[in-house]
């Protein structure tokens, strides 16, 4: 699957839109539980109970410190060999459009997803499969590299950058 999601600004946690105010997040592996609520019926686009059920992938949610009951978006990881992959990443349905609620969840989440690869001993090297449109977009925002066909690789710099910006501690 190519990822269409687009960085609206990286901020330091996620930002409201309307009060400017930014909130400290936290990152966990999805439950279960919480699962049953992430429905195309309640918004959401993709279908993360077939992403659940893949063997090698981890989902985790992003939520606000302190308000863990209201996710703010989720992402798909997998360990590889020598790097983390990203499968899919999706901000809640009032994360996204005009009148989105919070900036910077896509940042948030890719800020994780190089953690966790520095975390595994893969110095923070991530990729994923990008559609074509937003290659430049993903080169820009994230600092990730084109590496050919639709494959974006970020590497240690980009990413030491992005997890410098959302966990500076």
């Amino acid at each position: 699957m190519r990822l269409e999601f687009v960085i609206d600004k990286l901020t330091n946690s996620i930002e409201n839109v309307k009060s400017g105010d930014s909130f400290p997040t936290e990152v966990s592996l999805l439950s279960l539980e919480e699962l049953k609520k992430i429905t195309k019926k309640n918004g959401w686009k993709f279908n993360w109970k077939s992403e659940y059920k893949e063997p090698t992938r981890e989902i985790y949610k992003l939520t606000i410190s302190n308000n863990p009951n209201i996710i703010q978006g989720l992402v798909s990881l997998e360990i590889k060999f020598d790097h983390v992959f990203m499968h899919l990443i999706e901000s809640a349905p009032f994360n996204l459009g005009k009148d989105k609620a919070y900036l910077g969840v896509p940042g948030n989440l890719v800020a994780f997803a190089c953690k966790l690869s520095f975390q595994r001993g893969f110095d923070g090297f991530l990729s994923f499969i990008a559609k074509t449109k937003l290659i430049e977009h993903y080169e820009n925002t994230l600092g990730a590299y084109h590496f050919g066909g639709h494959l974006m690789i970020i590497s240690n710099e980009a990413a030491l950058k992005l997890i410098d910006k959302y966990f500076k501690n």
